[in-house]
């Protein structure tokens, strides 16, 4: 209401009022949830532990060739770890900003 008084049309109350908060309140909650599939996928991926150990054990028999245990470990670690961080960040930053309007 207080865009329109200043004479805002509704593209410009959306684009300059309404998705800059919506943007900062929804970003560490999506974050949050990715990383948590991110995990679950990994809990879900030792459920099936046997299937995968014997695939890995086959082809590292045939081509004696561990990097795919090495590829998948690493590429884990550099998603989710710094996910976690930037989404800490975020976390911080809307604290702070919440605590200095109150």
């Amino acid at each position: 209401m207080a865009a329109r008084s200043l004479g805002l049309s509704y593209g410009q109350t959306m684009r300059y009022v309404v998705l800059p908060q919506a943007i900062r309140r929804v970003i560490p909650p999506l974050l949050n949830d990715f990383i948590g599939l991110q995990k679950d996928t990994a809990i879900v991926y030792i459920i099936g532990i046997g299937e995968a150990v014997l695939a890995a054990q086959n082809y590292s028999t045939a081509y004696t060739n561990f990097t795919g245990y090495t590829v998948a470990a690493v590429f884990f670690v550099i998603l989710t770890i710094p996910l976690a961080r930037f989404t800490d960040s975020l976390i911080r930053q809307r604290e702070l900003r919440e605590r200095a309007a109150a």
